[in-house]
């Protein structure tokens, strides 16, 4: 399965067809996820051009792909006479291997709590926007809200370790994390609500549950790649918060069985596909 782009990891579209020109690089880490890592790690440009070109997506715009991820050392070119086979750098396994834990681990259904919240103050200059782009990115990735500027906090406090590593790669110097229970006051679902966009992310669920309630399809491998990019999304957006916090409407569990369901009557057929593609390649 695939992990994130490391610049687009917040920005992965909702299902679509209609991919623009950061989206398809997002795309690609899809496909990579999904069918390179799983194999040896390498795969055919040939092969590349045809997945996406059948998501829509020019020839063109997925060279282009290419050759940004190449040049930020996510991918390695092989030359093989005229043709190019592109493989994997650790770094990409590493990234993508992640990824694969993180979104098929992914429930949405609400887990278990002891009552305690972590917090992380951690302020950036306005000016900084990589730096604020990337804590807001990955602290997302890791389930934590902002309700407000330079406060972030989160139910999973088995995520400590990995907020202090993100903080000393983001160069967070004075960050600072804290593990709180709710003693009083405002009820803590007031400052959930400030964190996070519930209704929003309900709505993202809805529209995942409408896009696949089919179950056939023409082309698994194109359809197993729209399901896994759109899935691939939820883990950023969707706290994973426990079930006394989340609203009396939520379709997140619904959503998490849909997606095995499809993803195991779709994925073996699309990866024969994929290894007949490969093939052609040879």
């Amino acid at each position: 399965m695939a992990g994130r782009a490391p610049a687009e990891a917040a920005d992965t579209p909702k299902v679509s067809r209609r991919h623009g020109g950061g989206t398809v690089r997002a795309l690609l880490f899809t496909v990579l996820g999904e069918f390179a890592l799983p194999a040896d790690g390498s795969v055919w440009t040939s092969s590349l051009i045809e997945v996406l070109g059948r998501l829509g997506v020019e020839e063109k715009a997925t060279r282009q792909a290419l050759m940004r991820t190449a040049g930020d050392g996510w991918l390695a070119a092989e030359r093989h006479g005229r043709r190019t086979r592109w493989r994997l750098t650790p770094s990409a396994e590493r990234l993508l291997t992640d990824g694969t834990k993180r979104i098929y681990g992914f429930r949405a259904a609400g887990s278990r709590w002891d009552g305690r919240v972590v917090f992380v103050l951690a302020r950036v200059p306005e000016s900084d926007r990589s730096t604020r782009h990337l804590l807001r990115s990955r602290l997302g990735w890791a389930g934590f809200g902002s309700p407000a500027p330079g406060v972030w906090i989160s139910t999973h406090t088995e995520r400590i370790d990995e907020v202090e590593s993100l903080l000393a790669q983001a160069n967070v110097d004075d960050g600072r994390i804290f593990v709180a229970e709710h003693a009083g006051g405002a009820d803590l679902a007031s400052m959930v609500r400030q964190a996070w966009d519930l209704d929003a992310v309900e709505a993202e669920y809805e529209e995942f549950l409408a896009a696949f309630a089919a179950s056939s399809t023409r082309d698994p491998l194109t359809r197993v790649v729209e399901l896994v990019h759109a899935w691939r999304r939820f883990p950023s957006i969707d706290p994973d918060l426990p079930g006394e916090l989340l609203p009396r409407r939520w379709s997140g569990e619904r959503a998490a069985e849909l997606f095995t369901k499809r993803h195991a009557k779709w994925a073996a057929d699309a990866r024969a596909e994929w290894t007949r593609l490969e093939r052609g390649g040879d």
